[in-house]
């Protein structure tokens, strides 16, 4: 076989087995650099490295039992997609700085972030009120340009990106999968649009699909090659948390939403703010004014985050009582299942299914993709 370029070299060893970013740069460290060296390397003489094992040592040396380069060559040309190491510049710069950067990264489209590059994350079942105020922000830092980075989940992620499709900005999806890969699989022609549009980048090789350990290496990159992580709605436990604490130990700017007290997907923003990990954030021109970027605005940022606004006096008359009761549960934010509202309101399922029905002719309220109603 032909010699391998350090390209192919970061390739395999990107994708073997129980290998990570740490662990690759011991390989390089030990072979001056060279990964080509590192893979040509005998299974004893890689065991003396300090932290090879003799599995990893094993897996090196018979890379070819564990990864066909030839095929995977071939079937990142067929979808137009590239193999990016630092030393290119499309390689995201913020993401050399990290304590693990990965040595490679898939990716289809072009990005030219650099060091402008915000990402947004939040809770997957998102408020409407969540899903606005994302839309809100990429598309107004979109239209500064900004690349917005997001990691292509339903709900608030899916809204940043298309807030930044939307101002005809620059968006950026990290997957925790293979690019090759759509998930969500509604997600295919959003994955599309950003390819034309922006980029889709993984660390992951083709064909690896998302699991539990895949997420929380996807979020590091959606933090690292970020200056600043913008968290919009989410529990104390949710995964925006995980890239929130990424982004702090990586020394980056972290800002949070408020929320509604009572509210769930407000948790974890009100803990970062009331720790002091995220500053408040109330529009882009906070962003700005933390950056001293507020002599440099494009556009006008004079009108606040859209908030939740009651429903006039003439949009609820003529609801009947079963029908306020209903309207009045699901006000400021908050979403129940129909049978959530059997239960808090006492009223039987018939008739709160037909307060439900006129609520939504009247478009007083909405139903949500997993069968949840919020008012609007």
């Amino acid at each position: 076989m032909a010699t391998l370029s350090p390209r192919q070299a970061l390739m395999i060893l990107n994708a073997l087995p129980n290998i990570g970013p740490i662990t690759t740069r011991r390989l390089l460290a030990a072979f001056d650099g060279d990964p080509a060296r590192a893979l040509a390397a005998s299974a004893s003489a890689l065991k003396k490295i300090q932290g090879i094992g003799p599995v990893i040592a094993e897996t090196v040396a018979q890379w070819r039992t564990h990864f066909d380069l030839e095929k995977e060559e071939n079937s990142l040309a067929k979808i137009g997609g590239k193999f990016l190491i630092t030393a290119d510049p499309a390689y995201p710069s913020l993401l050399r700085d990290i304590h693990d950067p990965p040595v490679g990264l898939y990716c289809l489209g072009e990005y030219t972030g650099e060091d402008k590059a915000v990402s947004l994350v939040g809770s997957r079942r998102a408020t409407l009120y969540g899903i606005a105020v994302a839309k809100r922000l990429a598309g107004d830092l979109a239209r500064l340009g900004f690349w917005i980075v997001s990691g292509g989940a339903r709900g608030i992620d899916l809204a940043a990106h298309e807030g930044a499709l939307e101002s005809g900005g620059k968006t950026a999806v990290i997957l925790g999968c293979g690019i090759d890969i759509i998930y969500p699989p509604e997600h295919l022609d959003l994955f599309r649009r950003i390819a034309g549009q922006g980029a889709v980048l993984s660390e992951f090789p083709l064909g690896r699909g998302a699991d539990r350990q895949t997420f929380p290496m996807r979020n590091r990159l959606i933090a690292g090659m970020s200056r600043a992580t913008v968290v919009i709605e989410s529990d104390v436990n949710g995964g925006s948390m995980i890239t929130a604490r990424q982004a702090i130990d990586d020394g980056r700017e972290v800002f949070a939403v408020p929320g509604r007290i009572d509210q769930a997907s407000s948790r974890g923003c009100h803990k970062l703010i009331r720790e002091g990990e995220a500053k408040l954030l109330t529009g882009v021109e906070d962003i700005l004014e933390e950056w001293k970027f507020t002599g440099q605005l494009e556009i006008k940022m004079d009108q606040p985050l859209p908030m939740a606004t009651p429903a006039t006096a003439e949009a609820l008359a003529g609801l009947g009582e079963d029908a306020q009761k209903v309207f009045a549960l699901l006000t400021g934010g908050k979403t129940a299942f129909p049978d959530e509202i059997v239960t808090q309101t006492d009223l039987p399922s018939a008739r709160i299914s037909a307060s439900l029905l006129l609520l939504e002719l009247k478009r007083l309220v909405v139903k949500k993709a997993d069968g949840r109603f919020e008012a609007r």
